[in-house]
């Protein structure tokens, strides 16, 4: 069942294009198919009363023929079939015969068998029920017509020129032996009249059939283009929400498409200016704390340099450079979160080689595995220091450093492995947390990993850690292809 669940959810439409095209390809397949049926079944009526009352018409004047012969003196009768072969004047082919000739019957299907059942009973009600009639259906192929049953394809062809001509459409052909008179059968022979040619159920036509399929392709197009149109802004939009430029050159987003749709790009111009304007007064303030706190910070350094208690003295100092540098780490973490960068496609190998190069000189100490498919766009000086603080991480911890790459089309994922200690279970979770630090005594003010989470985070990324099953941390950058 879950692997039911995984194949249809890898599967499932994801744009808003191919769901309309589905949904419409649905609709419309569903109100071709009523219509169809409703369609269907009233051809289907039209062409069965239509076969039925030719068929009728065919057995009447099948009785009225009988009938003439019938009344004939048995010395004209063959006279008049000469007549008939060589100039016509009756809808069927008829001879006589001192038997009755076996013919093979064509496959019962519902139609043939309720014309066959029309005939017999016009010609029960119009000959009486007491003459011996027999009626088939028989293919032109395996037609035979005389005493010597020979087949009419043997004949030549004036014989039944006037009565059985089947070309084009050959259909198949009705054939009535009535015993008018012991050891004589008169046989009557006719196609199917035009257009009712065949005992198969009807099929939909050609015509109908390509009607149906020209309006999906036209409609199924026009419903392509208009959603393709429809959504060429949010494809914008959702291009600038992922880039998201604050620098103040980059003019708002052009408010194009639907009204809905210019309602949320004015709404996300709206918020790009506020977040550039929160983020200026951001930094106008951290800078306007960094300088105004310098100042008492260095007067402060000033006069404990007179006092004349060294013990004191050295208190003070000491409360001091904590100070200074509280707001030094403060700054650098703001800093290195606000980082105003446009959206490039970077080469990942060049970014890790700036990032290990000082380390890469002493042999053994970095291992490269796995390339790149292709370059990640992103913003470079950002995910640079992220890559810079991960690297370094494991390298303060371990003594060599093995960065792994696997690349997909969705996914570029980095791991940073080092041949540390490793951490408590509990601890992994907490060391991206500002100021922690996995070891009191390693240098660092615990922000880098913190830094680092924020970065990927900006990328639509996350950055993992794990205790690797031999020995060490293994932190993992995971950075999307193509964040929605």
């Amino acid at each position: 069942m879950s692997k039911l669940k995984s194949l249809l959810e890898r599967f499932r439409p994801r744009s808003l294009l191919t769901r309309m095209l589905l949904l419409t390809l649905l609709a419309v397949v569903m109100a071709q198919g009523i219509s169809t049926t409703f369609w269907y079944a009233t051809f289907r009526a039209q062409e069965d009363e239509g076969l039925l009352n030719s068929s009728s018409n065919l057995a009447y004047s099948a009785a009225a023929t009988v009938r003439f012969f019938k009344s004939l003196p048995l010395e004209y009768r063959h006279i008049v079939l000469d007549q008939l072969r060589n100039m016509g004047g009756t809808r069927f082919f008829v001879s006589l015969n001192e038997q009755e000739i076996p013919l093979k019957a064509l496959p019962d299907t519902d139609r043939k068998v309720r014309v066959v059942s029309v005939v017999s009973n016009v010609l029960r009600q119009r000959l009486g029920g007491d003459l011996p009639i027999r009626v088939e259906f028989v293919a032109p192929e395996n037609l035979r017509i005389l005493n010597s049953r020979m087949k009419l394809t043997d004949l030549p062809p004036s014989w039944a020129g006037y009565a059985l001509n089947l070309d084009p459409i050959n259909p198949p052909v009705l054939v009535t032996q009535i015993e008018i008179a012991p050891s004589e059968w008169l046989y009557l022979a006719t196609p199917l009249p035009a257009p009712y040619v065949s005992l198969e159920d009807p099929v939909l036509p050609r015509q109908q059939i390509f009607f149906i399929v020209m309006v999906s392709i036209f409609l199924l197009s026009f419903i392509a283009l208009l959603v393709r149109w429809q959504t060429r802004p949010l494809r914008r939009l959702a291009k600038a929400a992922r880039e998201m430029p604050f620098d103040d050159d980059r003019p708002p987003l052009a408010e194009q498409g639907s009204s809905e749709v210019v309602a949320v790009t004015r709404a996300f111009n709206t918020l790009r200016e506020r977040i550039q304007r929160y983020l200026k007064d951001r930094e106008q303030l951290f800078t306007s704390i960094s300088h105004d706190l310098k100042t008492p910070i260095t007067r402060l350094r000033l006069r404990s340099e007179l006092l004349d208690d060294d013990l004191l003295r050295d208190k003070f100092e000491k409360d001091l450079q904590e100070l200074d540098l509280l707001v030094k780490s403060a700054l650098q973490s703001v800093k290195e979160h606000d980082v105003y960068e446009n959206m490039e496609a970077v080469d990942v190998h060049g970014l890790i080689d700036q990032v290990t190069e000082p380390a890469a000189k002493e042999p053994g100490k970095v291992t490269l595995v796995g390339r790149a498919l292709r370059p990640y766009r992103c913003k470079p000086l950002a995910l640079r220091r992220c890559i810079g603080n991960l690297f370094d991480n494991a390298l303060k911890y371990g003594e060599r450093v093995t960065i792994r790459i696997e690349d997909s089309p969705e996914i570029l994922t980095l791991h940073f492995e080092d041949e540390g200690p490793g951490l408590a279970p509990e601890q992994l979770s907490k060391i991206f947390d500002p100021y922690y630090r996995a070891s009191p005594t390693a240098p660092g003010d615990g922000l880098g990993l913190g830094i680092a989470r924020g970065i990927a985070h900006a990328h639509g990324g996350e950055v993992e850690a794990s205790n690797r099953a031999e020995r060490g941390l293994r932190l993992t950058l995971f950075l999307p292809r193509n964040p929605h």
